[in-house]
């Protein structure tokens, strides 16, 4: 069952349904779970106004983790809610507290116009309004507990948060990504996201267990959206990152062209079990909803490729 005090903010990043944000609504005090980038702070200030509730009853901002669509906007957002404060892993504070090397990394990678033009310049949080919270710290959201998780695996500060009031897990990338274009009347489909530079595979199945040991009625996805049948999309997860891995070691092999190998074999088994799926697109339409996260797949699976020989 759906929770009405649960809402999904479209985040307006790279697509429609794409990059979501949540805010829960309880007795009038109000958490987001995650904010997009800079240009989601309108939306994102909007969804307090449909809820009924202003921008002083916000209480907290909790992140799942630092990566930029995910936090990108924390700083922007902070200042729009007087007296809120952000939880964050604590591997995760001191980038929300000074966002320089968050932006230089991303900078690298992506050359300043896209970064301005996807996500704006990042704002500092005052450190007074930055809490660390470790394993299984709870949040009180007005007698509603929210009880943060240690998921590494995707990235070492990342967290869940599990909501016992809707016995529901707010995922950010630990329990993968699931994209709505791929529903069929099996369900949703849903794959694991290696996005460098931290992808671990042990950590991430043990992650995903650590979730499923809650029985949770539903998992929010930062991409995107409420899923039910958690159990067995925790499974197809599973199976998914063996299979990413044993096509990493298979083209490891010291070529030069293990990249374009690890893209074309990951595409590959993206397609056949899309088409198990009953997904019945063609290969341009798969590429063009998976592209760019067959191309970060790849580059996470070399990163721990090169990690691992050390």
């Amino acid at each position: 069952m759906a929770f009405a005090d649960i809402h999904t903010v479209d985040t307006g990043f790279v697509r429609p349904q794409f990059d979501a944000a949540y805010l829960l609504v309880h007795r009038g005090r109000a958490a987001f779970i995650d904010c997009g980038t800079n240009h989601a702070v309108p939306r994102l200030l909007a969804s307090l106004e449909e809820a009924g509730i202003g921008a002083p009853d916000v209480e907290w901002l909790i992140l799942t983790h630092v990566h930029l669509d995910h936090a990108g906007g924390a700083g922007e957002l902070m200042a729009q809610l007087p007296h809120a404060r952000l939880a964050v892993h604590p591997r995760g504070a001191r980038h929300m507290i000074d966002p320089s090397q968050l932006w230089a990394g991303a900078l690298a990678v992506y050359g300043a116009e896209v970064m301005e033009q996807a996500y704006g310049q990042l704002r500092a949080v005052p450190a007074e309004r930055v809490v660390e919270a470790p394993d299984n710290f709870v949040i009180d959201l007005c007698g509603r507990p929210l009880r943060c998780l240690d998921t590494p695996g995707h990235a070492k500060h990342h967290m869940a948060i599990y909501d016992e009031h809707s016995k529901a897990c707010f995922t950010g990338d630990t329990f993968g990504l699931s994209y709505r274009e791929f529903d069929t009347a099996q369900g949703a489909y849903i794959l694991p996201t290696t996005t460098p530079v931290q992808f671990d595979p042990e950590a991430l199945h043990a992650s995903i267990d650590r979730l499923l040991s809650l029985k949770p009625q539903a998992v929010y996805l930062t991409h995107y959206g409420r899923l039910e049948n958690v159990e067995l999309l925790a499974g197809q997860l599973h199976q998914h990152i063996d299979a990413m891995v044993a096509l990493a070691r298979q083209v490891d092999d010291g070529t030069a062209d293990r990249h374009v190998r690890l893209t074309q074999g990951l595409t590959e088994q993206y397609a056949a079990q899309l088409a198990a799926h009953g997904w019945q697109g063609s290969r341009d339409e798969l590429l063009h909803w998976l592209g760019t996260d067959i191309e970060l797949n790849a580059q996470g699976l070399g990163v721990w490729l090169d990690r691992a020989r050390g």
